[in-house]
């Protein structure tokens, strides 16, 4: 799908723990993750994410976090923005598998650039 020599780090979030993060997990799996941090915790604004926040220690620039889907990385979506920006500026790329938005390509940019506008 995508061809890139960085490294891939995939994030994977349910919210209770009688949720399953297989599905997330397989998809990242097959994305190329090299390493999966996985969560049962609330998205919910606010609410800490222990392996939410060691998956952001661990990227470098060049890398690539990948979610299953947007929403994966928290319930606001300025919240979500705020972070993908954040990753912009460390130099590192942002992909989400569900909604192809891709920070690497010119594509992915402008539809994650129209997204947040949409719903700003």
């Amino acid at each position: 799908m995508w061809d890139y020599p960085d490294k891939l780090v995939g994030y994977a979030r349910v919210s209770t723990q009688d949720q399953n993060l297989d599905l997330q997990r397989d998809a990242l799996t097959k994305a190329g993750c090299e390493r999966i941090f996985e969560e049962k915790k609330s998205g919910k604004a606010g609410t800490k994410r222990p392996e939410f926040e060691a998956a952001l220690a661990y990227l470098r620039p060049t890398d690539v976090l990948v979610v299953w889907k947007l929403d994966r990385l928290g319930r606001s979506l300025v919240e979500m923005m705020r972070t993908i920006d954040g990753l912009r500026v460390k130099e590192i790329h942002f992909r989400s598998l569900t909604e192809q938005f891709d920070s690497a390509t010119a594509h992915g940019r402008f539809a994650l650039q129209m997204h947040g506008a949409v719903v700003s």
